[in-house]
C-alpha cells in the first residue's frame, strides 16, 4: 500500500512495578506502590499508535512459543495489529518505574537476530511500503543494508542515545529521519543539527514535559508544547510521539503541525498504564 509503514523491532512482554523512588545502588527494601504486566516494546508502541490513527501498519516482530510470547501474540491480535511474527526468543521487561516517569529497564530476555527465514517477506513488504521504521534490536540491525537497496525512506528511534554509543550508529547513518529523547544528550539541539549536515531530512528530540524540538532539511527549528494530561504512565510516549509525527507527515502536514499532532498522539497514551487505550479492553479484561 503506497501509505503504508512497515516497522521491524521489539514487541515484548513486560512488568511494570510503580515506586515512590527509583531504588539505591545498595541492599535495601522498598514496597511497590502498584505493578502490572503488559505489552513493551518500541515497535509495538508505534504500531498500536499508528493503529489506532487508522494509518495502515505492518509490523515485523519477533516471539517465542511460550507462555509470554503467547501473550504478546495475543494482545496485539486483540488490538487489530497486523503482525508477522519471526522465531526467536520473547523479549522481557521488568520495568522499575516512578509516578514522574524515571525508568530502569532491566531486559530479562531478549532475541538474537533470525537467519533469514523470513527475508523474502520482509523485502516485498518494505518495497510496499510508504515508511520503513526500524528500532534498535539486534534483528532490524540485520535487516538495515535490505531496507536501504528499497529506496524507501527509513525513520529511525534512537531513544536515550548519548551520542556516542557504536550500536546506534548504522541505524543513525541509514536515517531520512531521526527521533530520540533529552536523556542523556548534553545539547539536544546541536545533536538534531548534526543529523541534517550528516544527511537526514528530519531530526526530533523529546523533551518530556516540555514538549519536543525539531530541525527540518533547512535547519529550520520547530518547539511544540506537551499536551497537558493527567499521566497514568509514561511507557510508549515517545513511541506515540512518532507515530503521529509519521502519520501527520504521511498526510502533507508540515513539520510543525506534525508536531502538534505527534504531541496530542502522546497525550493520549499517557492515560493509559498499556502501550495505548487499544489495549485496555484487551489486557485488563483478561486479568
Amino acid at each position: 500500500m503506497p501509505d503504508s509503514v512497515f516497522i521491524a523491532g521489539p514487541a515484548s512482554w513486560n512488568t511494570i512495578v510503580v515506586l515512590d523512588r527509583l531504588p539505591e545502588p545498595v541492599p535495601h527494601m522498598q514496597f511497590a506502590e502498584e505493578t502490572w504486566a503488559t505489552v513493551g516494546g518500541t515497535s509495538a508502541g508505534k504500531a498500536l499508535s499508528l493503529t489506532g490513527l487508522g494509518r495502515a501498519t505492518q509490523l515485523y516482530a519477533l516471539a517465542g512459543p511460550d507462555e509470554e510470547g503467547g501473550r504478546v501474540r495475543a494482545a496485539l491480535d486483540g488490538a487489530r495489529v497486523r503482525v508477522r511474527w519471526g522465531q526467536g526468543a520473547t523479549e522481557r521487561h521488568l520495568n522499575l518505574m516512578t509516578r514522574a516517569g524515571a525508568r530502569v529497564s532491566l531486559y530479562l530476555s531478549s532475541p538474537e537476530a533470525t537467519a533469514g527465514e523470513d527475508d523474502a517477506w520482509v523485502r516485498e513488504r518494505m518495497g510496499e511500503a510508504a515508511v520503513i521504521v526500524l528500532d534498535l534490536a539486534a534483528e532490524p540491525l540485520r535487516l538495515l543494508p535490505m531496507a536501504r537497496e528499497t529506496g524507501v525512506p527509513i525513520w529511525v528511534d534512537v531513544h536515550d542515545y548519548d551520542g556516542e554509543a557504536e550500536f546506534h550508529r548504522p541505524f543513525l547513518a541509514a536515517a531520512d529521519a531521526v527521533f530520540c529523547n533529552a536523556d542523556r544528550l548534553p545539547d539536544p539541539v546541536a545533536f538534531l543539527h548534526s543529523r541534517i549536515a550528516a544527511g537526514a531530512s528530519l531530526a526530533v528530540c523529546t523533551l518530556g514535559a516540555e514538549g519536543a524540538v525539531a530541525v527540518d532539511a533547512e535547519g529550520v527549528e520547530y518547539r511544540v508544547a506537551a499536551v497537558p494530561v493527567e499521566v497514568i504512565d509514561t511507557n510508549g510516549a515517545g513511541d506515540a510521539f512518532l507515530a503521529g509525527v509519521l502519520d501527520a507527515r504521511l498526510d502533507g502536514a508540515g513539520v510543525g503541525a506534525a508536531l502538534e499532532v505527534g504531541a496530542r498522539t502522546a497525550a493520549t497514551v499517557l492515560r493509559s498504564r498499556h502501550l495505548h487505550p487499544l489495549l485496555d479492553a484487551v489486557i485488563d479484561a483478561g486479568e
